[in-house]
């Protein structure tokens, strides 16, 4: 696990220790809030072009900021509840995607999952 988030994965552990959420804190029911979190992350860019979206102004993009990192906690969670790392996770399922999406196949490509299936 990388330093960074092994700091970020004790910090909120301990935040979550010292308020005693960890008996709430199942991974179904940090599922749940992250899908909760990912809509108002959703929320924050529903109806913005795509140029908004890439510039947004400084209160918007303080509070994408603040969803981003509200999903990342979650995630940081999850993965510290089933012992997983999730660095680690993330590289194995880069790997799975590099293999399912070669780039000559999908280079500037736009199709349907099913046909790289094929």
């Amino acid at each position: 696990m990388s330093d960074s988030l092994k700091e970020l994965t004790e910090t909120v552990r301990v935040f979550v220790d010292e308020r005693d959420w960890g008996a709430f804190q199942s991974p179904k029911n940090l599922a749940l809030a992250l899908c909760g979190e990912a809509g108002e992350l959703a929320e924050q860019l529903q109806w913005l072009t795509q140029e908004q979206s890439r510039n947004p102004e400084p209160d918007r993009r303080q509070r994408i900021a603040d969803e981003c990192a509200d999903v990342l906690v979650y995630l940081v969670r999850i993965a510290d509840e089933l012992g997983f790392d999730l660095v680690e996770a993330a590289k194995a399922k880069c790997l799975k995607n590099e293999k399912k999406y070669p780039v000559e196949l999908v280079h500037g490509r736009l199709k349907r999952r099913d046909e790289y299936e094929r």
